[in-house]
């Protein structure tokens, strides 16, 4: 019987290693970049853009982003314990070492930056050294924990897939992708703050100085309404710089509609002193209006 046990346990191990490998890149963060890379790409070629070079940035832009994430992960494991919301990630749970994580983040950065620049070019592998360092020191190690500017500063890191897709498919860069930088640029606080007031209490206790932490609710929600409004009329921008069809403009009118609806919605919920503000609508929303906004974009070639 002890025999046996050995065995029958070690692939367990192996495989709840692998996970944790995979967690520390933080998957759903990665899936929401994608969402933004493809259409990009659509965008740049005026239609399919070349295999090869897809199929670089999505890979590429994959490894990267999980770099930057397990980064990030190792070096926010003490205040990850903390947080009720993040203290069974792998790195703060001690399931996966700190050397270990710095190890795997190092080699899936390597690893973009040479898929980048053997199947795309050196300016897209530039970018994607740019995001990842970024994300890793400018935004996990300056400004997360001393500035409650912190997330729209560090959300640049997150608007550059688009600067990267945009660039392997071109070869340079227009204003059309600085548009894309700057819409998810905006949206990337009204996403983020109605997070950070649902887990208020969490980030208090790590002593990371989100907005929601240092902020009144209503100096938080005039926030989250003028970026709202900015992503919303940046998204119509692009429109005469790209330029865009019907189905983008019909599109990008009728998402910032409704979130403006629903940003102005949360603002009277904390106007009214409701106990319950419910901000992770928004939040769900914010996701939702991204990923259809950029299907707009991905159709947009084809149709408009």
């Amino acid at each position: 019987m002890t025999e046996l046990a050995g065995p029958a346990q070690r692939p367990r191990t192996i495989r709840r290693s692998m996970a944790g490998y995979v967690a520390i890149t933080k998957p759903r963060i990665i899936e929401l970049l994608l969402v933004t890379t493809v259409p990009t790409m659509i965008l740049a070629s005026g239609g399919w853009p070349d295999l090869r070079v897809a199929i670089a940035v999505l890979v590429g832009g994959t490894l990267a982003a999980g770099g930057a994430n397990a980064f990030n992960s190792v070096y926010d494991r003490d205040i990850d314990a903390v947080m009720r919301r993040t203290q069974h990630r792998p790195v703060a749970s001690g399931e996966i070492s700190a050397a270990g994580g710095v190890v795997w983040a190092t080699l899936l950065s390597i690893a973009s930056l040479v898929i980048l620049t053997v199947y795309a070019n050196v300016l897209a592998a530039a970018l994607a050294l740019a995001a990842i360092v970024f994300y890793a020191v400018g935004y996990t190690m300056i400004l997360k924990r001393r500035t409650a500017q912190n997330i729209v500063w560090g959300g640049a890191a997150g608007c550059m897939p688009v600067l990267i897709a945009w660039a392997a498919v071109t070869g340079t860069l227009t204003w059309a992708p600085v548009i894309l930088f700057l819409i998810i640029f905006w949206w990337t606080p009204p996403h983020y703050w109605p997070l950070s007031l649902r887990y208020r209490d969490d980030y208090a206790a790590a002593g990371v100085p989100m907005l929601p932490v240092v902020a009144e609710r209503p100096v938080v929600m005039r926030q989250i309404t003028i970026y709202s409004w900015a992503m919303v009329l940046t998204s119509l921008v692009l429109i005469p710089v790209a330029p865009m069809g019907w189905v983008y403009i019909v599109g990008s009118v009728l998402l910032g509609a409704v979130f403006l609806w629903e940003a102005h919605a949360l603002g009277r919920r904390v106007r009214r002193g409701d106990d319950d503000v419910r901000p992770m609508r928004l939040f769900h929303w914010s996701i939702t209006y991204l990923a259809l906004l950029f299907l707009a974009v991905a159709i947009d070639p084809f149709v408009g």
